[in-house]
């Protein structure tokens, strides 16, 4: 297990390197000058606009500014931010609870639904059931976020006024920031109501981020669940009488997982794109929208470190994944060792 891990971790090095270039060459290749973003054009002298650009570091060459990035990310310095003047590590985990709190909410939920109508639209093959699950996943799959977003905040906000437009929890509130998560803190805080707010305005971001892994999860469960399903030991435990439970949420399901957690483990990538758009358009103060916020400003440090600590979590869970299948099947880690 052990090698098998190390071997793991030795395929994310080239990964991490590749990430840090295109992280550092991607908000260069936006236009805009940072310098004028953050002083203004009207105050800007071209003396002013030398002395701050060799203050950021931005006037040397381009070569040279990677090889500084590099080497302060690999001694754990991921900038700091031009606008804040404050560290990019402590504003990404000062923010990152709150990504957390909505992905995990959102990835229960495409994992609670997916999995269970993915094996009973397998079951069912071919009838209504089926069908119609089908359908509707490749609908969910093909549902733009902002559309699907901006639609559900017209119904149910608008509309019909079940659910707050935007925000992590209603003013009347003001909960303590102890751990991070406002879930958590709302319930070690005891005010009367604020745990319920909170749930209330996560239920449509969770709804529109979850959307579509929920739908990949269903259809990828569907057709591992039809692979194994084929396998002749399912027909023997059919043979042999075991009711429908054992058939096919312990041996069929078991042997299905490896595809199910692989989908699952994808699914992260996907749910920190997505947290981009839907923390913006429902003004959720995580990641995503302090991104956005820093590319419109021209903040390339901010937008450097925050995009290289996503792809470290992304990574991290992808290794954690990995070991699950070892987990899992023992026999992979001794064809992959």
């Amino acid at each position: 297990m052990f090698a098998f891990i190390l071997n793991r971790i030795a395929l994310l090095v080239p990964i991490f390197f590749g990430v840090t270039l295109v992280s550092f060459g991607f908000i260069r290749m936006l236009p805009g000058d940072p310098v004028v973003a953050l002083a203004g054009e009207r105050d800007m002298t071209p003396e002013r606009h030398a002395e701050m650009m060799a203050k950021l570091g931005l006037d040397k060459p381009a070569w040279q500014q990677y090889l500084d990035y590099v080497w302060n990310l690999l001694h754990g310095d991921f900038g700091t931010s031009v606008l804040t003047n404050r560290p990019i590590l402590d504003e990404f985990m000062e923010l990152f609870p709150a990504t957390i709190e909505l992905g995990v909410t959102a990835m229960m939920l495409a994992v609670v639904i997916g999995v269970p109508i993915g094996i009973f639209a397998a079951v069912k093959r071919g009838t209504f059931y089926d069908q119609g699950i089908m359908g509707l996943s490749l609908v969910g799959y093909s549902m733009p976020i902002f559309w699907w977003g901006l639609l559900l905040i017209i119904l149910f906000s608008g509309i019909w006024g079940l659910t707050p437009i935007s925000g992590r929890i209603s003013f009347l509130y003001d909960v303590p920031t102890v751990t991070g998560f406002l879930l958590i803190d709302t319930l070690l805080s005891g005010e009367e109501g604020a745990f319920a707010s909170a749930m209330h305005h996560m239920i449509l971001p969770t709804i529109v981020l979850g959307t579509i892994p929920l739908a990949i999860i269903a259809r990828q469960t569907r057709s591992a669940m039809l692979e194994v399903l084929s396998e002749d030991y399912v027909r023997t435990a059919r043979a042999k009488g075991l009711s429908p439970l054992r058939v096919y949420g312990l041996h069929a399901l078991r042997n299905a997982m490896i595809t199910v957690i692989t989908v699952i483990g994808l699914q992260v990538g996907t749910l920190m794109a997505g947290a981009i758009l839907t923390e913006t358009i429902f003004s959720w103060p995580g990641i995503g929208k302090w991104i956005i916020f820093s590319v419109f400003s021209r903040d390339y440090y901010a937008v450097q470190g925050g995009l290289v600590l996503i792809a470290m979590i992304i990574m991290a869970v992808n290794l954690i994944v990995d070991v699950l299948y070892g987990l899992i099947n023992p026999r992979i880690l001794h064809t992959s060792s």
